[in-house]
């Protein structure tokens, strides 16, 4: 009761969390590129788009933050056993995001939002792509963390038969790491690429500021279409991966019960297929495609859970080693099936660009603000395949789920705190919706009368002290959300 409690309370914040991560990356990422822009070109019109997309970068950080130290603190309060057993080892990658990724963007952050016409041109550029750099640092040293759980690499055993690291090293060349980072990168990129393509479709649809929204659509497809077609090529490998290490993982995502020694099918869909139904009814199945998936051959063999359950029960001792098929199954093709979507509809916005019809597209436009929907499904799909797919372990053959939760917490004290983190969650994620929506359908602040030179120091009143522009409401808002 208590281990599956706990596996409920920390999969609830987990994936909560995991809704801003993607955003706060990706949109980095592309208001830098918007100030660059403004950097080079001169043109006041980006600086605008850069203070506009910042807001909503700004807005999803201050909650990111908040959701994410919560996690911190649940390996202590509800996985002290996994924490005093592997805590050496994966308390590592924890404390080098912390201190050096997460200070090296808030600080650089700090900087961005207080450094308007306070620092130059330049340095106040380098402040927002090292924010950019710093969120995907921040997202290396967490998944060379999550992948060592996934397939444990660089450790040995010491008197106390507790996994010590010995080469720091092995922890970033993990190839479920190496893959895994590079996928996770690329969904950010996809993800903030529809955040910024909604916002833009949604003030074109008025008619609002339409060169310049024009320009973030530009940007938004440029971005986007590579990042998804490449995201869909890692994706794919990160499978080849996980089925040489992890095995069980996709064999229960296809339902693959028994094992199939070439030319195995991928079924596009089925009827049933649970955890206790060996025989469901398969919609359409592609042949050959399992093998190429699972094994890059067309010849390739794809295990079967049943055999593999046999070969586990033997190395490992009695127990369940098959996780939720269902969610493996669906989970798997929900991400997939939800990808080639998006990149049909951004294929189709590519065209409209090149026909310059992009703003006059009625339902182009009215399509593209309900599309931001898909990427949180997708990526919450595909950290549900993950972590779902390693069960029953929480370290890949070193360590049982039910055997890193605190033995003296009881399913009362986590009923509590499941209940007190669903409900503030629940207020933060109306606030967050309700901040981006708004704050994504204002218009486009005016630029400043006067914007400094890259070199220039900032105006002097005539007393010599500096003279600050009041900036407007617009313009206060991320500095007091941060």
């Amino acid at each position: 009761m208590s281990t599956d409690l706990a596996r409920w309370q920390f999969a609830t914040t987990s994936i909560y969390h995991f809704l801003f991560v993607p955003v706060t990356i990706g949109l980095a990422f592309l208001v830098a590129l918007l100030q660059t822009s403004w950097y080079r070109h001169e043109n006041p019109v980006y600086r605008r788009l850069t203070r506009f997309f910042g807001t909503l970068l700004l807005i999803n950080v201050a909650i990111g933050v908040v959701t994410g130290l919560v996690q911190e603190f649940e390996f202590g309060m509800n996985w002290s056993s996994y924490s005093r057993e592997v805590g050496n080892i994966f308390g590592g990658p924890l404390a080098m995001e912390g201190l050096l990724a997460f200070f090296l963007e808030s600080t650089f952050l700090g900087l961005w939002i207080f450094g308007w016409d306070r620092l130059s041109k330049k340095a106040h550029l380098a402040c927002i792509w090292l924010v950019a750099g710093a969120t995907m640092i921040s997202a290396a040293f967490i998944m060379a963390a999550n992948s060592w759980m996934q397939h444990p690499v660089g450790y040995v055993m010491n008197a106390q038969h507790q996994p010590v690291l010995n080469n720091i090293g092995a922890l970033f060349t993990n190839p479920v790491f190496l893959w895994s980072y590079v996928h996770i990168v690329l969904a950010s990129l996809v993800t903030g690429s529809l955040v910024m393509l909604a916002v833009s479709a949604w003030q074109l649809r008025r008619e609002r500021e339409v060169e310049a929204f024009r320009r973030t659509a530009t940007i938004s497809l440029i971005v986007l279409i590579p990042s998804l077609v490449l995201a869909l090529f890692v994706g794919s490998e990160l499978g080849v991966i996980e089925g040489t290490y992890q095995p069980m993982k996709i064999a229960a995502a296809e339902a693959q019960w028994n094992t199939c020694n070439s030319h195995c099918a991928f079924s596009l869909g089925q009827v049933g297929g649970g955890t206790n139904d060996e025989a469901p009814t398969q919609i359409v199945s592609i042949p050959d495609l399992l093998s190429i998936l699972a094994t890059n051959h067309v010849n390739g063999q794809v295990k079967g859970m049943n055999q593999l359950q046999a070969q586990y029960v033997k190395e490992y001792g009695a127990g369940n080693y098959v996780p939720n098929v269902f969610v493996q199954y669906w989970s798997m093709r929900v991400m997939a099936y939800l990808a080639t979507l998006v990149l049909l509809f951004a294929l189709w916005g590519a065209w409209l660009l090149r026909k310059h019809r992009i703003e006059n597209s009625k339902w182009f436009l009215r399509i593209a603000p309900w599309v931001v929907v898909a990427p949180f499904l997708m990526n919450t799909a595909g950290w549900m395949l993950t972590e779902n797919g390693r069960q029953p372990w929480i370290v890949q053959g070193l360590m049982k789920t039910v055997d890193g939760v605190s033995p003296n917490v009881t399913a009362l004290e986590i009923w509590i705190s499941l209940v007190v983190f669903v409900a503030i969650y629940a207020v933060l994620g109306v606030a967050d919706a309700y901040l981006m929506i708004h704050y994504g359908r204002k218009e486009l602040g005016e630029s400043s009368d006067k914007e400094p030179d890259s070199g220039s120091p900032p105006d002097r009143g005539g007393d010599g002290s500096e003279r600050e522009s009041e900036p407007d409401e617009s313009q206060r808002v991320p500095a007091l959300i941060y």
